[in-house]
């Protein structure tokens, strides 16, 4: 097994990207408050979320209900094209940005599958 490409649902947004949406409202945060529900809250003006892969959908059609309500949402996904929620969800809704070759995360590890940023915006 490639140890190179072992991520999980609490791998941490690489630091640049993460720069990049500094100010944006982070309602999926990596941190162990059970109490912080991001999928029950309001979201705010600008988001970004880094969704558990596992679970990735509801977070994706609640970014389309923030949209809906004037919200821009930035989300850190999986490039799968071979996925229902890609093409049901993302295509139709969202700009797609590609981020070439693999997503080099900052404790060394990469997702062994392409990511990309889809963007939500009224």
């Amino acid at each position: 097994m490639n140890k190179d490409w072992q991520v999980s649902d609490s791998s941490k947004t690489p630091q640049w990207i993460l720069d990049m949406y500094h100010d944006y409202f982070d309602p999926c945060p990596l941190d162990d408050n059970p109490k912080f529900d991001g999928l029950s809250i309001p979201w705010k003006k600008y988001n970004y979320i880094n969704p558990p892969y596992s679970d990735k959908v509801p977070w994706i059609k609640k970014a389309i209900t923030e949209m809906e309500l004037g919200n821009t949402s930035v989300m850190l996904l999986p490039y799968d094209t071979r996925a229902v929620w890609y093409f049901d969800l993302v295509v139709p809704k969202s700009d797609i940005l590609s981020l070439r070759g693999p997503l080099h995360l900052d404790n060394g590890k990469h997702p062994r599958y392409g990511s990309m940023l889809a963007v939500f915006h009224p």
